[in-house]
């Protein structure tokens, strides 16, 4: 019931607000963005850990392209201010309640207040998302970018639609139409949560309480929601391959979900943890991460990590582990040999890497 009242309200919010900016229009003057301070918002309220991180890209566009600018990002529930601590350029998380219907007054009065701030412009990252077109509108700026789609960059840049991405790109056209001289088409920032080096310190510290030899280590992590999540024969049947394959030259570990669930029944060396940054400094240790789609494979990504990311539901060009030697396969379409290839051909690409 719960999904789907859910359903009903994105679609009803959706088409009350699908047309929202569609009128708004540049003044025909370049604008200065560069010469002193200014202040952006940042528009994604989304709760979940890979949405939130696909946005870490855009804040190191923004570092280098506007260093003088100061970033308000308005999310949803408590991860941002986590995720983007240790990012200089973002001075404030403005965040929903994760369940608004239990917070209702916080809910409201989260979007009263964006009305309070001034800012020289305001970026809404993802055309469909209807709260972010919505706080565009809301809010009081001077440039306001409500994040359509450009279909002229999606012909001339072939990887435009990937969600790490796609922001980038349109912010870089954005720039170029008020007036600002810009690359479109050069290397994007991968994910990043800006671990400090006492973080990645405190991860190799856990990782060798829980490994004490000296070998690599491989770490696989079973869950994922609804449909993207394999079933217990599946990677019961994976892990063991790997164990016969990889198990006297890798330790293998499992990354455990908050739920505490295992699909292969706590057969592997486990790690638990609820704090989001200690399981990227522990995963920063690690040699490869294996995983189906969901937020963690991009937290691993985000730490640097060489990422095996395997789909069935989500398109791969869209959500596919951005961060280098990572790779993705459609597990519709390739058997768990075909799998385990790639695992052996990423293992030998990044052998030098850690």
């Amino acid at each position: 019931m719960k999904s789907y009242i859910n359903k009903i309200r994105r679609a009803v919010f959706h088409n009350l607000t699908q047309f929202v900016g569609a009128s708004y229009s540049l003044k025909d003057k370049p604008y200065d963005l560069t010469s002193k301070p200014i202040r952006i918002l940042i528009s994604r309220p989304n709760s979940r850990l890979g949405n939130l991180l696909l946005l870490t890209p855009l804040l190191q566009e923004v570092q280098k392209s506007l260093p003088l600018a100061k970033i308000d990002v308005f999310v949803r529930g408590g991860l941002g201010g986590v995720l983007y601590k240790n990012y200089n350029n973002v001075e404030r998380v403005i965040a929903l309640p994760s369940k608004p219907f239990k917070q209702l007054l916080k809910y409201i009065l989260v979007w009263y207040n964006l009305r309070k701030y001034h800012y020289d412009l305001v970026i809404n990252t993802i055309p469909r998302s209807s709260s972010g077109r919505l706080s565009t509108k809301l809010v009081k700026a001077e440039l306001k970018f409500f994040g359509e789609n450009n279909e002229s960059l999606k012909k001339q840049i072939t990887d435009y639609c990937h969600m790490a991405k796609l922001p980038v790109y349109n912010y870089r056209n954005y720039l170029q139409r008020v007036g600002y001289t810009i690359d479109l088409t050069q290397y994007v920032s991968t994910l990043s949560l800006m671990l400090t080096k006492d973080e990645i310190t405190n991860g190799r510290n856990k990782l060798n309480q829980l490994i004490e030899n000296k070998k690599e280590t491989i770490c696989i992590y079973t869950f994922a929601t609804g449909r993207k999540c394999f079933n217990k024969v599946w990677w019961s049947d994976l892990y063991s391959k790997l164990k016969e394959q990889l198990g006297d030259q890798y330790n293998l570990m499992e990354v455990l979900p908050k739920e505490r669930v295992s699909q292969i029944n706590f057969k592997a060396i486990s790690y638990y943890s609820t704090d989001i940054r200690e399981m990227a400094a522990v995963i920063s240790h690690t040699k490869l991460f294996i995983t189906a789609d969901c937020g963690v494979m991009h937290l691993s990504s985000a730490s640097n990590t060489p990422t095996l990311g395997l789909f069935s539901v989500t398109p791969i060009e869209v959500y596919q582990p951005y961060n280098s030697f990572s790779r993705s396969l459609n597990v519709l379409e390739v058997d768990q040999s075909e799998i385990l290839t790639n695992i052996h051909e990423m293992l030998s690409e990044i052998k030098t890497l850690k």
